[in-house]
């Protein structure tokens, strides 16, 4: 990788952590994305990291958990090849509804504790109506996202 590409890959996974990711998840995944290869192997990743392939192992299975990058044959090769998975944005979006759904619901127990006549039943009963709109139009959203997807795009 050049050293451009090896800069914007570690601008972009020190972004993701201040976002929650772990540092060595987002780390891999930014190696992953940034790649001119097909495929990398966790030695090949890591080597590019300068870390262990064993420090990336939790990294590489949570992503892969996650829909984000998959295990892949590799011909001629023992050693196990990843890649950034196609669509992996809307899987991983597609996996958000469930962190709506657990929104939804922690607001509606916090409506039934605080009352929905009152300030924070008010601001919960807010807060319960933006997370169940967007799990209501997520997955329709995905859809024309890979419906759009199918066909060229304009410049």
């Amino acid at each position: 990788m050049t050293d451009d590409l090896t800069d914007a890959a570690e601008h972009f996974a020190l972004t993701l952590t201040q976002y929650g990711l772990q540092r060595m998840t987002a780390r891999v995944m930014a190696a992953l994305l940034f790649t001119q290869q097909d495929t990398m192997t966790a030695g090949e990743i890591g080597a590019q990291l300068g870390v262990s392939s064993g420090a990336m192992s939790g990294a590489l299975k949570n992503l892969t958990e996650l829909g984000m990058i998959e295990r892949v044959p590799a011909p001629g090769s023992r050693r196990e090849h990843f890649r950034f998975r196609d669509g992996a944005w809307a899987t991983l979006m597609s996996k958000q509804n469930m962190a709506l759904t657990l929104m939804t619901g922690a607001a509606d127990e916090g409506i039934k504790v605080a009352g929905p006549d009152t300030l924070a039943g008010r601001r919960l009963a807010d807060m319960r109506d933006f997370y169940a709109y967007m799990l209501s139009e997520m997955p329709a959203l995905i859809e024309r996202w890979r419906d759009r997807g199918a066909r060229p795009q304009d410049s």
